[in-house]
């Protein structure tokens, strides 16, 4: 279905009619609209060509830097990580035309908690893929992973085998002595700093690919055959 501008333009004025798209859940229209608002919006013929040029740059850095000072979790909820993960080739990648630089804050934020909420599972996938990259680039770390995984699968055994849970006071000590050894093995390998890294680019990834992927219906059109 293909939406015009704003049908409703004769009587319903434009943020009326933008407020009625978000509350009703059209927020792929409501984006398609500010867009189209946006590139339809009348440029000043006074300025020069280099000033346009500064202006257009000046506005996009800061909307670009504006994208860290979001909180891309606001809106997200522990059913949003309960559903299927989406196709990374036909929705979360898409095609070049899925893409497009945000006109403004508003519709950065808007993309922003939109596309988190939608691509959650995605995202978090690409975290522990990043996190295995980096731990692989890093074997000390890799190695205190690993070390911190034996220690508490020892643990487990050791307490099943004698039975640590019939003695609250002994099972707490211990709990509370592992932990301290596992503190220190994930500090000494440096695992913090792959966790950091692997966080670092997730979440910058994270950012740009929802603030530039266009909003699209939550359920795409079955294709005829």
């Amino acid at each position: 279905m293909v939406f015009s501008s704003n049908p409703l333009s004769l009587s319903v004025p434009d943020p009326t009619f933008d407020t009625w798209l978000r509350d009703s859940g059209y927020l792929e229209i409501l984006d398609q609209h500010t867009s189209s608002a946006a590139a339809a919006a009348p440029s000043t013929t006074t300025t020069t060509t280099a000033t346009g040029l500064f202006i257009s740059f000046f506005s996009h850095a800061l909307t670009l830097l504006s994208l860290f000072t979001l909180n891309p979790f606001s809106k997200l909820t522990t059913d949003d990580f309960s559903g299927p993960t989406l196709y990374w080739t036909r929705s979360f990648f898409a095609d070049h035309g899925s893409y497009s630089f945000p006109s403004g804050f508003g519709q950065a934020r808007l993309r922003v908690n939109e596309n988190v909420k939608r691509y959650a599972r995605n995202y978090a996938s690409l975290f522990i893929l990043f996190f295995v990259c980096t731990l692989y680039q890093m074997p000390l770390a890799l190695i205190g992973m690993i070390s911190s995984l034996v220690l508490w699968d020892i643990f487990k055994f050791c307490s099943d085998r004698w039975g640590w849970d019939r003695y609250p006071v002994i099972r707490q000590v211990m709990v509370r002595a592992a932990q301290c050894v596992t503190a220190v093995i994930l500090i000494c390998l440096n695992v913090q700093m792959a966790l950091f890294c692997a966080l670092g680019v997730s979440y910058t990834v994270m950012i740009m690919h929802a603030a530039f992927r266009k909003l699209t219906p939550a359920k795409q059109p079955s294709r005829s055959r």
